[in-house]
């Protein structure tokens, strides 16, 4: 079964937590055991894991990020100029997967999935695949 969703992102920069729709998709199906992938289509975004306890660690992650990959390197300003959001979205990927037992997403205590967004605002799409 494979699901299209959609967000809207608001800032250049940002994480989205979308845990609850992954496991809303798991309650849909019913799912109880198994592994599902989520997948992001899109050059300038990317899906991660980590933690969804302390909303620093994603303040703290996008500052760094624009750290390693600055948006004002003069060599990198030609067609669309976003090579930063490139950049970014290679180093943290375009899936994840997950492992479902007893109907629930399995993921440690603090962690959460993201949707990373580099190079918004704009209207984003998602993916998720059971298998």
């Amino acid at each position: 079964m494979l699901k299209q969703l959609t967000i809207q992102t608001s800032m250049r920069d940002e994480m989205i937590d979308v845990t609850k729709m992954v496991q809303a998709f798991v309650n849909e199906l019913g799912i109880q055991e198994g592994t599902i992938l989520i997948y992001c289509p899109h050059t300038t975004a990317g899906i991660t894991i980590n933690e969804n306890a302390d909303p620093d660690v994603k303040s703290d992650m996008m500052r760094r990020f624009d750290e390693i990959y600055p948006w004002n390197v003069v060599k990198d300003m030609h067609a669309e100029g976003n090579t930063a959001a490139h950049m970014k979205a290679s180093t943290v990927g375009a899936s994840q997967t997950v492992i479902i037992t007893k109907g629930r997403l399995l993921l440690g205590t603090w962690q959460g999935i993201y949707f990373c967004e580099f190079d918004g605002p704009r209207q984003r799409t998602f993916y998720i695949k059971y298998s």
